[in-house]
């Protein structure tokens, strides 16, 4: 288990209270990255049956295909000196602590302060003080700085969420920044999507492919670039 500061060892103890907890290693850009996962959900399910009620998965204890070839992605670009990158829907934080690790500032955001909990305890199990980790009610959202750089993995999993989204790109993006979302290709809700993004933003794709034990996926990424606007 990566070395932590007591304050850091105290929140993993009360995370670990919670649910069973424990550190796995991925190779990031040849770099390991130490995060706290959760080794069983039954304890966040509350006895909800997450097949009748899909609200009730916490997809946000699952390490997604998309977020590690996100992480990977992020772990080839070189930032100028206080570039800033936030990610949406961060989740155990992998995509945004690789960008850390290249010298990003960071914000790291999700819905419950509990997920935040989880992030302060990455962040620091890899070193990384350029990370700062935020609610974020994508519906509500505070008042917050625009950022030279937005990601998100696995983020477009619901329609009603899809305005918000946008809204939200108008409002925190920097006027010559960059997006970059990954997903399962087989996400049936990307293309609609990206239908609704395409009148705000030019969208180009890369694609990876992901292996496991299980299965072999492809993930797309996009890079949304704000239009340019005619002068009035």
């Amino acid at each position: 288990m990566p070395s932590l500061p007591p304050t850091i060892e105290a929140l993993r103890q009360t995370i670990q209270d919670r649910y069973p907890v424990a550190f796995e290693t991925l190779n990031i850009g040849g770099e390991p990255l130490h995060l706290l996962q959760v080794q069983d959900i039954e304890p966040l399910l509350a006895g909800k049956d997450p097949f009748a009620d899909t609200g009730a998965f916490p997809f946000w204890v699952k390490l997604w295909e998309s977020s590690m070839a996100l992480a990977a992605f992020v772990a080839t670009l070189t930032p100028r000196p206080g570039e800033t990158l936030l990610e949406l829907g961060a989740g155990l934080g992998a995509p945004g602590l690789a960008a850390a690790r290249r010298g990003f500032a960071v914000t790291l955001t999700d819905y419950e302060e509990e997920i935040l909990d989880i992030q302060r305890v990455n962040a620091a199990a890899n070193g990384l003080d350029n990370v700062t980790c935020r609610l974020l009610d994508w519906k509500a959202p505070p008042q917050l700085e625009r950022y030279d750089t937005i990601i998100g993995a696995e983020i477009l999993f619901r329609e009603e969420f899809f305005a918000p989204l946008l809204n939200l790109f108008d409002t925190l993006l920097a006027p010559d920044g960059v997006i970059y979302l990954a997903h399962d290709m087989r996400r049936k809700s990307l293309p609609a999507f990206l239908r609704q993004a395409e009148d705000r933003f030019s969208i180009e794709f890369s694609t990876r492919t992901m292996r496991s034990d299980e299965e072999t996926l492809t993930v797309v990424i996009n890079r949304l670039r704000p239009r340019r606007r005619p002068a009035n």
